[in-house]
């Protein structure tokens, strides 16, 4: 889980955006969609057309940054916004990556490793990294 300071703006983009843009195109949508200075470090979130994968762009100090997640089953529920904007807190940002429809307050479908998997897991203490 992401843990983000209290006072950071949060700028969700309601409109569907091609996951397939990185930096420079996502800073463009922060403008022209979302009309906030990309340069802000404001955390600038983007959600794809099947609202199962999350791009969070912002500018850190001396350079962008992007944080992703795709969904292996279930889906983000954005809340609606006709201007294509919405400014959210950090917490509802959080939870909005968690599962919770922040309308509605409820949870929504995710997947969960099989038990095996969890087991195996915890036994070797988390996930592995390989050194290159």
């Amino acid at each position: 889980m992401l843990s983000f300071p209290a006072a950071i703006k949060v700028y969700l983009c309601t409109v569907p955006c091609d996951m397939r843009r990185s930096f420079d195109g996502l800073s463009m949508l922060a403008e022209h969609v979302i009309q906030c200075n990309p340069f802000s470090g404001h955390l600038l979130v983007f959600c794809n057309r099947g609202s199962d994968r999350v791009k969070i762009l912002y500018w850190d100090r001396d350079g962008w940054a992007i944080w992703s997640k795709r969904l292996e089953a279930g889906t983000f529920q954005f809340p609606f916004a006709p201007t294509g904007r919405k400014e959210v807190a950090a917490w509802e940002l959080a939870v909005l990556l968690e599962g919770i429809d922040l309308d509605k307050g409820n949870r929504r479908k995710r997947y969960s490793l099989p038990a095996a998997m969890k087991k195996e897991e915890t036994e070797k203490g988390g996930m592995e990294t390989r050194a290159s």
